[in-house]
């Protein structure tokens, strides 16, 4: 059986190049079309022997989210089984029920095993690449610092501090200068001071005037793209090859990953020589518990210190950015968040966007078209039956999509594709008619995960990108400064990107 398969293997390594030369070939030749055939026409990819679909796979290596996407919107039970290669199987998901079988129901028969792997390297035993005990502690952990003290501390103090001080004294100068800014590169700064100074104690000063380059951020950016691109990799042997010899993007990615755990090496070690010289600290953050709990291990802790550095530079960012593109698509939206934060201004800080109810929806919408985590995989344990009856044996990745989930039909109606926060709202007849909101269960709307690993931050990032969204928006206008006609191009890495960055002007209002 074994010499059958590696027979199999050989052959098709050998007939890969010219398959593959011939398809693209195909791919690229002139069509008569000139605008995208319509949603009907869409169909699952070819499967053939060996190869399985390999061929649509390269097809559309460059919009692999989106076709996957078009693949589960025409599967009728919204799961998919996609044959890769060589045998491998990928079961692709957009069904609730699925979806809450996996992440609650028979949540330990799927594990991190299929990624760990692949981002060892980056995220090595953080608590986003680890299943089990290593898991739990970590959790338990992190979950001291999301109480409703700590949220408003959170709030008050660290983003309305980076938020006066740093963010509207750039945004006022460049409405006066009429600068264009990377309105990506902006967020990812604020979010990063952010998440070093509620997590770590400590201010990296990313968003100052000058917008300092430093190496850290660039060594953290090309570890998430590089690591990114080894879950995309169609031959997953090739970037291991790569990583055995030293060469090319994988000696990019040592030189870079050592990079960030220097950086964060460097916190960890302020942070133990603050907690020798004091008996007691005025607070308690997320890394001093950590290193408080019998862990001393300074691998371990830099990896915990990697893992919500990512978790916290990257996916608010990323959702706010979306967020602002899509309201200045929506002008009718934009009007009434705008209602909304004018109405709050009396409030405080953290009781304003506590109660900001069409922003909240929003912000939700938003997230349902662009997700910050556009897909999530786990490997079974043991074989399985999924609740749609499909077939998941042992060892095989199970990917559900939240992309795909945003865009189906039939979770969302015929107007899934308009951006349209009413959808999470509805009157309150015993409140005057002011809108009261209506979320959908975390099956439906995996953005933050479901289950035993639901995002802790969840309520801290809403809060924080609600406080965001207010400061910016009561004094200005965010004008993208886009092609007439161009729209922005969704990059699914760990968390979600915008190509090329949001290039925005600023107008006081």
């Amino acid at each position: 059986m074994l010499c059958l398969q590696l027979l199999a293997c050989f052959f098709f390594l050998l007939l890969l190049p010219v398959l593959s030369i011939l398809f693209l070939t195909r791919a690229s030749a002139p069509k008569k079309q000139s605008s995208p055939p319509p949603s009907t026409t869409i169909s699952p990819p070819r499967s053939y022997p060996v190869i399985g679909s390999f061929l649509a796979l390269v097809a559309n290596r460059h919009r692999r989210i989106q076709w996957l996407t078009d693949i589960l919107q025409v599967t009728p039970s919204a799961t998919y089984v996609l044959r890769r290669n060589i045998g491998i199987r990928q079961v692709l998901v957009a069904n609730p029920a699925v979806v809450q079988h996996i992440l609650k129901t028979n949540f330990h028969n799927y594990g991190k095993e299929g990624s760990n792997g692949t981002l060892q390297d980056f995220l090595g035993h953080g608590i986003f690449n680890v299943d089990g005990e290593s898991w739990k502690f970590q959790r338990q952990v992190a979950s001291h610092e999301f109480n409703t003290k700590s949220l408003r501390k959170f709030v008050e103090t660290v983003v309305d501090t980076e938020l006066s001080d740093r963010l509207i004294p750039i945004l006022s100068s460049a409405a006066a200068t009429g600068t264009v800014l990377d309105f990506q590169d902006i967020l990812q700064r604020f979010a990063f001071d952010n998440i070093c100074k509620i997590a770590f104690g400590f201010d990296p000063a990313y968003l100052l005037p000058s917008l300092p380059q430093t190496k850290f951020a660039q060594a953290f950016e090309d570890s998430v793209t590089i690591s990114s691109d080894r879950f995309r990799s169609l031959f997953p042997f090739v970037w291991k090859i790569k990583k055995l010899l030293n060469i090319g993007s994988e000696k990019r990615l040592r030189i870079a990953i050592s990079e960030v755990q220097e950086f964060a090496k460097n916190i960890i070690r302020e942070k133990k020589h603050e907690l020798s010289e004091k008996s007691s600290l005025d607070s308690v953050d997320l890394l001093s518990r950590f290193l408080g709990s019998g862990h001393s291990d300074e691998n371990f802790v830099t990896d915990i210190v990697i893992s919500f550095i990512l978790a916290g530079r990257d996916t608010t960012s990323a959702a706010l950015t979306w967020y602002l593109w899509l309201l200045s698509k929506n002008p009718h939206v934009e009007y009434e968040v705008l209602k909304e934060i004018n109405e709050k201004s009396e409030a405080t800080a953290f009781d304003e966007v506590k109660d900001m109810v069409y922003t909240h929806a929003s912000l939700c919408e938003s997230m349902r078209l662009y997700p910050p985590v556009a897909a999530d995989t786990k490997e079974a344990v043991n074989d399985d039956v999924l609740p749609d009856g499909t077939v998941v044996r042992k060892g095989m990745l199970v990917t559900y999509v939240p992309y795909a989930m945003g865009r189906m039909e039939t979770l969302w109606g015929s107007d899934w594709a308009n951006f349209k926060p009413e959808r999470w709202l509805e009157k309150d007849e015993a409140e005057n008619k002011q809108w009261k909101f209506v979320g959908r269960d975390a099956y439906t709307y995996p953005v933050f995960q479901a289950g035993p690993r639901i995002c802790l931050g969840k309520e801290m990032a809403f809060l924080q990108m609600k406080r965001v969204v207010a400061g910016i928006l009561r004094r200005f206008k965010v004008v993208p400064a886009l092609e007439e006609g161009v729209e922005p191009e969704f990059v699914p890495q760990l968390t979600s990107k915008m190509k090329g960055g949001l290039p925005v002007r600023i107008v006081e209002r």
